[in-house]
């Protein structure tokens, strides 16, 4: 999991991450999400609304860690929701979480 949260924060320094709920909405209806990152202790409001996003716009979802841990790895306050936006990025935290 630490590799996954190091990754996160090489995405965050190449520009390649969206994070909150607002960012991460207009990242998926504009389709320039490639995967959306949920927290475990997000809402269950939080939870339904990206799942459902994420599967009508057919874009893998992981949940993963938590609030802060995601938000620690961006470097930023705690987050409940991330969004990648570069396919290779995507791929890599998908493979790694194989």
């Amino acid at each position: 999991m630490d590799k996954i949260y190091s990754f996160l924060g090489i995405c965050q320094k190449a520009g390649k991450v969206v994070s909150g709920e607002t960012g991460c909405e207009l990242a998926i209806k504009n389709k320039t999400a490639k995967l959306v990152l949920l927290a475990e202790d997000a809402s269950a409001n939080t939870k339904k609304k990206f799942e459902n996003s994420a599967k009508y716009y057919e874009i893998p979802i992981l949940t993963l860690g938590s609030k802060q841990e995601m938000g620690i790895a961006i470097g930023k306050e705690s987050r409940a929701v991330l969004a990648i936006t570069e396919q290779g990025f995507a791929k890599s935290i998908l493979d790694k979480m194989k």
